[in-house]
């Protein structure tokens, strides 16, 4: 039996390959993964009896050498796989759990970013049109400045005796030896005598900024404009986030917006309508528009003003204007006024009704 291709490594494979190798076939091979399968065991056996010979430097020049060691695979057994309870073994009795600290290691003390802020910015119809800058309020955490986010007192960290300060302790269980977060500092290597007073331990502080954003103009409502690095501040030394400030575009009294169009809603007298006329629309850039209303104009008639709309957010052509008449009917109280109106039906009898809807006065 070749160890080295019972474990599947090649002859000059270094100790951690080893263990490796090992590590893989006794999760496949293992009884408990595998019960009752005998030939399962068989091949766990010889993998125990390949592991024990080649990790042991003296034993694996011997065999390298041609001199059997170690014992023959039917006594090698489970040696050294105990997972029955015992006083002072490790509480993982299981394959599961036992397999389970391996993928324990040392806590992940690497620079981590920061969480994003979210705040949002009100923004009317005449910002969008001309640009703005928004002006918001973020509260966020940063590092303390009296312990620069270690949570911990100036001098008041010693080293932890458990782990000598490395933040880890090893636990053997038999041929298997596993790594995990000290439980004596919970990973960090270190024992703190007393606690910061400016953030309590917690390594962070609050913090309130005024940020000025820029809005840039046909910004779409709902659109996100980042301002990096005023986020929440990073753990073990990271980047801090960013802050995610959503658009939020307010209702407008006269002008509707769909997309880069805006649409308005033009009240106009009857004689307006009917003689034709011209009114000077306030837009939203502060430059405004003259709209030519022709003779004969009826309600709910639309113009389009080309690219009097909103600016482009994509940098094209910008939007529409879209007019839409709506013709106002007086309120008649005088009675010239209404003899006017009647001398105008009389001499324009067809002016709304056709054929098919005959005039039936009512007498007065």
């Amino acid at each position: 039996m070749d160890f080295y291709v019972v474990l599947g490594v090649r002859r000059g494979a270094n100790d951690g390959d080893i263990r490796r190798a090992y590590r893989r076939l006794a999760r496949q091979y293992h009884p408990d993964i595998n019960p009752g399968d005998r030939e399962a065991a068989a091949r766990f056996r010889d993998i125990a009896t390949a592991y024990e010979t080649l990790v042991d430097p003296e034993r694996r020049q011997r065999y390298d050498a041609g001199e059997h060691t170690g014992p023959d695979a039917a006594d090698a057994g489970f040696a050294g796989f105990d997972f029955s309870p015992q006083v002072h073994a490790e509480p993982s009795t299981t394959f599961g759990d036992l397999f389970a600290n391996v993928l324990v290691g040392a806590p992940d003390r690497r620079p981590a970013r920061g969480a994003d802020v979210h705040v949002q910015a009100a923004v009317t119809l005449e910002d969008v049109a001309r640009g703005t800058t928004a002006r918001v309020t973020v509260a966020r955490h940063v590092a303390c400045r009296v312990c620069a986010g270690g949570g911990v007192a100036p001098g008041a960290r010693a080293a932890c005796l458990a782990c000598d300060g490395g933040g880890t302790t090893r636990v053997v269980r038999g041929h298997m030896v596993f790594t995990r977060p000290c439980d004596g500092c919970d990973g960090t290597g270190y024992r703190v005598r007393q606690a910061c007073v400016a953030c309590h331990g917690a390594g962070t502080e609050p913090r309130s900024d005024v940020l000025d954003v820029p809005v840039p103009p046909g910004v779409l409502d709902g659109a996100v404009v980042s301002v990096e690095g005023m986020g929440h501040g990073g753990r073990f030394g990271g980047a801090p986030g960013d802050a995610r400030v959503t658009i939020a575009v307010l209702p407008h009294r006269l002008y509707r917006r769909e997309g880069d169009d805006l649409h308005v809603e033009v009240p106009v007298a009857v004689h307006e309508a009917a003689l034709g006329t011209r009114i000077t629309l306030p837009m939203l850039d502060g430059a405004p528009v003259r709209l030519k209303v022709p003779p004969g104009t009826q309600s709910g008639q639309r113009f389009r003003l080309r690219e009097r709309g909103l600016p482009s957010a994509r940098g094209g052509v910008p939007g529409d204007l879209l007019a839409e008449i709506r013709v106002m009917l007086p309120r008649v109280l005088d009675e010239r006024s209404k003899e006017l109106l009647r001398e105008f039906g009389r001499l324009q009898p067809d002016s709304v009704r056709d054929a098919r809807f005959p005039v039936h006065e009512e007498p007065h």
